[in-house]
């Protein structure tokens, strides 16, 4: 086997094993399921949003464990650019791979630039432990609407309020 094929084997092993992993620990780390809603610094309101604060939908993403068809509510739309990003955790965990979402308004020193698919950047939100301070590769970028909700998990743990991030394409209205 040619190091490139043996290359690409092992990097399949690592992202398949990161896909394997139960949405709310992944690579071992905790998942903070609700935030204080305070937001990030230069947050805009979205414009022009699909489920506008108030709304009552229905959550279709995987994030964490009871996310998948849970309902709730909107508390929040804002306009940004949208990343999944890649990451070793600064506690020394294991790599995180393909974590969604962080927005441009949580990577330290942003300012006016717009970090695009293969940069590296330093993240600054504290969804999962050691995510904060943790350069990261961004995986994929899009400019869009973000949303913050709150949400009833469908495996009967408690409410999840202010939950980041989730878009608009995992929501539905209800």
């Amino acid at each position: 086997m040619t190091a490139a094929i043996r290359a690409a084997f092992l990097a399949a092993i690592v992202l398949l094993a990161g896909c394997s992993q139960p949405a709310d620990e992944a690579g071992g780390h905790a998942m903070n399921h609700s935030s204080t809603g305070k937001l990030p610094d230069g947050l805009t309101e979205a414009k022009d949003a699909a489920y506008p604060v108030g709304t009552k939908i229905t959550v279709h993403s995987d994030h964490m464990a009871g996310m998948d068809g849970a309902e709730g509510t909107v508390t929040g739309a804002y306009d940004t650019v949208i990343y999944s990003v890649s990451y070793t955790p600064t506690d020394g965990g294991e790599p995180v791979v393909g974590h969604k979402w962080v927005i441009r308004e949580e990577l330290e020193d942003a300012g006016d630039q717009t970090p695009g698919q293969g940069d590296t950047v330093t993240i600054e939100a504290d969804h999962m432990e050691g995510m904060k301070g943790a350069k990261a590769t961004i995986d994929t970028a899009s400019e869009g609407v973000i949303y913050q909700v709150d949400y009833v998990p469908t495996d009967g743990g408690e409410p999840v309020k202010n939950h980041r991030w989730v878009t608009e394409d995992e929501l539905s209205a209800n």
